[in-house]
């Protein structure tokens, strides 16, 4: 999770490409390039979820015919809701990208971090296509000014995304 200075610097100095979008129901906050928008999260707010809230603003998003990249939280039998979201992207259309690992240490609680990739796109896109952006959203928006932020270096990003067959042809 980005701290509030982080979120804040994002919004100032990666505007327009990194914005929230606030409705009446819900709270969007992306990073959008000429090539691709990468959705960092979607906030339904609780009374108004199952109702085609999401759904309307990911149609939104699908109608600027860009592909789509996200990450989710792996599915965990602890938080329910990690279950629930996974559901609603494939039912958007939304593909998983199981070869591509995310594995990030937070630069403050140490805690590691693993995320699955989603993406949705008008055309059929690759796994190296996805290393390729979220190597760009990894570089502009998750390590952005995080050696100043946090008051350490980030990751290097050859240690946070690995496409799995590479890592495997590595080992042999």
């Amino acid at each position: 999770m980005k701290s509030k200075a982080h979120f804040d610097r994002l919004l100032t100095d990666q505007a327009p490409r990194y914005k929230v979008e606030e409705g009446p129901d819900y709270v969007l906050v992306s990073f959008e390039t000429e090539e691709f928008v990468f959705v960092d999260f979607i906030l339904v707010h609780s009374a108004n979820r199952s109702k085609g809230v999401g759904s309307k603003v990911i149609n939104r998003l699908k109608q600027k015919g860009k592909p789509i990249i996200l990450e989710v939280e792996p599915a965990s039998s602890e938080d329910p809701d990690t279950g629930k979201r996974i559901r609603f992207y494939e039912k958007a259309g939304f593909k998983g990208i199981d070869s591509l690992q995310y594995t990030r240490i937070h630069p403050v609680t140490k805690d590691v971090n693993e995320m699955k990739f989603y993406y949705w796109a008008p055309a059929l896109k690759c796994e190296k296509w996805a290393m390729d952006v979220m190597a760009i959203v990894y570089r502009e928006v998750h390590a952005y000014c995080s050696g100043e932020l946090y008051g350490v270096p980030p990751q290097d990003m050859e240690e946070v995304l690995v496409l799995r067959e590479t890592a495997l042809r590595a080992a042999e």
